[in-house]
């Protein structure tokens, strides 16, 4: 352990402490410094975050830990809250070590934007630091990419007049007073532009107090969805409504802003950033990206991170029967949730189905933990609650309006169910409703008229009828109806070998309109089967039509084959308008992964090399 070490400042880059240090213990050699620690003269000091955190803890102290430096003395916890569980594990060992692959997991390799070219401070900062330690130093909240502004004195930070790239690598730089200029004055700027850029360095800053192990990707992505649905961005069926964010994300911010902070969206790009940034995918997304994303959402750090994570329109089962007369109401039991769109509104409406036959609906999403109780639509009232309603309505003590408050409904509803639940059975002819009685009558005459008529031929003669009696006097409706049918297989022979014939044709026919197609499909059973409208035939008969079979065998295509055609669609496209075919377009044009693309660039190698032989040919003999 080290007989002494400078204690960090508040939000002070480790790397900082270090360069303090190498100055106070009188150390020329950095490679000194170096091996006092972290017990290594190879080791490479990184400015934002570092490695070797287990050797440094040590040499500290016991009162420090590398996680603990990691989370207060780095700018990890900017990238923390936006990674994986599992690759916030590999990091943590990745820094406790020899940091191999560090900056390559936190996607600063291929993911950065904005990166800075050397070390920035706040005027302000930089004078009450010397106020008040005597010095100033290097604050990590100054050195995020993207960030131009103190998200404290609201001044646009300076850049150190020290270039780290022409310093050896393992030398330390040190703030040195002397070289700072304390200047208030600032750049002229658009006023929108720097109101943004304050929201998004206190946001920044915010980030960098949040512990490295309390949110996640994926938890990030819930809260996301979970505000996207407040501002009905989410369909009824769970799928963002990709466009209309774009255009209000593109509205939330003035023109050149996105442009200027390398954040533009290109929308015909299916993993652009912003869409990347609202699915759960493992491609990442820099953390500035993200604090956009909470200014469009009107969003800061402390009230996002208090956002419950999304669980759908209606939260997460199981959810209460509201059935009064049932004894567990109000207790959770429903397990499933049916979710439809609204007609006019577009709105979310889920429906629940208790086993005691009570089903309800209503429109969501629910915003309060109180809308688990409320009550749209009662759509059925089931057998529960209707015993429960006769058996109070036989103690003569209830009167109607009692009997609609006990059982939490409107007094129409009580009259409604007590008159057409009534017992017909026993009744003599004049104790039965009048209108009951007529229907009964003229839906046994029409039978009488029609007796070789089935179920479904008297509902559809008489319509009115049948459905009165469905719902007032159901019983006798179904006593009187005929028996049920079996349903009879109406089986036709078929000559497989005309019908062979007919498919094989239509299917030459179909194969020549969608090889000319200028965007390019695949070309599938399925496909063929479906556009014909013979994929049951296709899928099940197959062997009984050999010539369909022989020639859908010849044109089907492979995964690899379609990507093959495709791209080289787009080599003779790029040659006829005289364009340079290089292959790293036509992949970006086709959208082929790479692992694809490197399994057919040999094909595609080899059909440009004879296509650009053929034409320079032509050329010379025209």
């Amino acid at each position: 352990m080290l007989p002494f070490f400078t204690e960090p400042y508040p939000d002070e880059l480790i790397y900082s402490a270090i360069a303090r240090y190498h100055l106070y213990s009188g150390n020329i050699d950095c490679k000194d410094t170096l091996e006092e620690v972290f017990q290594s003269r190879s080791v490479i000091p990184s400015v934002k975050i570092g490695s070797h955190f287990n050797s440094l803890a040590k040499q500290m102290g016991t009162h420090y830990s590398s996680e603990s430096l990691l989370a207060k003395h780095t700018i990890y916890p900017f990238y923390a809250p936006f990674l994986s569980k599992q690759r916030k594990e590999e990091l943590l060992q990745d820094v406790q070590r020899d940091g191999k692959g560090l900056y390559t997991r936190l996607g600063m390799v291929a993911g950065g934007i904005c990166k800075k070219d050397g070390l920035y401070y706040c005027p302000e900062c930089a004078a009450n630091d010397i106020e008040q330690h005597g010095e100033p130093y290097i604050h990590r909240e100054h050195q995020l990419q993207g960030i131009e502004f103190c998200a404290h004195h609201e001044l646009k930070l300076k850049k150190y007049p020290v270039d780290i790239l022409k310093q050896s690598r393992i030398e330390f730089i040190r703030f040195d007073k002397k070289l700072m200029n304390f200047s208030m004055i600032q750049e002229v700027e658009p006023k929108e532009f720097v109101a943004i850029q304050i929201a998004l360095a206190k946001m920044a800053y915010q980030l960098l107090q949040v512990q490295i192990h309390q949110f996640s990707r994926e938890s990030i992505n819930l809260k996301y969805r979970a505000l996207l649905r407040e501002c009905n961005l989410i369909t009824t069926s769970n799928r963002i409504r990709q466009n209309e964010i774009y255009k209000a994300f593109q509205s939330r911010f003035p023109k050149g802003f996105l442009e200027n902070y390398e954040s533009e969206i290109n929308v015909n790009d299916e993993y652009n950033w912003l869409k990347v940034i609202t699915r759960n995918l493992k491609r990442h997304v820099h953390p500035f990206r993200h604090l956009l994303m909470l200014y469009f959402l009107e969003q800061d750090l402390k009230t996002f991170l208090q956002i419950e994570a999304d669980t759908g329109p209606f939260g997460s089962g199981p959810w209460p029967c509201l059935n009064k007369a049932a004894n567990h109401y109000k207790e959770y039991v429903i397990q499933e949730v049916n979710v439809t769109r609204d007609f006019k509104s577009k709105a979310s409406i889920g429906t629940f189905e208790c086993s005691c036959g009570f089903i309800y609906a209503r429109k969501g999403p629910d915003r309060l933990s109180e809308d688990k109780y409320r009550i749209g639509r009662i759509k059925a009232f089931g057998d529960v609650w209707k015993a429960k309603l006769h058996e109070l309505a036989a103690k003569s003590t209830y009167s109607t309006r009692a009997l609609a408050k006990i059982l939490n409904v409107d007094s129409k509803t009580v009259k409604k169910y007590l008159s057409s639940e009534m017992r017909i059975e026993g009744l003599s002819e004049k104790d039965i409703p009048p209108m009951l009685l007529i229907y009964r009558k003229q839906l046994l005459k029409g039978m009488q008229q029609y007796p070789s008529y089935s179920r479904t031929q008297i509902r559809q003669c008489f319509p009115k009828e049948y459905i009165y009696l469905y719902r007032h006097d159901k019983e006798w409706l179904f006593e009187q109806l005929p028996m049920i049918r079996e349903k009879q297989s109406n089986q036709t022979i078929v000559d497989w070998s005309i019908r062979d014939r007919e498919y094989c044709s239509k299917v030459k026919k179909l194969y020549k309109e969608l090889i000319e197609l200028d965007k390019p499909v695949r070309i599938t059973i399925s496909i063929i089967g479906k556009r014909l409208g013979i994929l049951s035939n296709l899928e099940k008969h197959l062997d009984k039509l050999p010539r369909t079979k022989m020639f859908l065998s010849e044109i089907t295509e492979s995964t690899q084959q379609f990507q093959i055609r495709r791209c080289c669609k787009i080599i003779d496209r790029m040659l006829q308008g005289q364009e340079p075919a290089v292959l790293w377009k036509v992949q970006r044009i086709g959208a082929v992964k790479s692992h694809h693309f490197h399994e057919i660039k040999p094909y595609l190698e080899e059909y440009l090399r004879i296509k650009q032989e053929v034409g320079s040919y032509e050329q010379t003999t025209g």
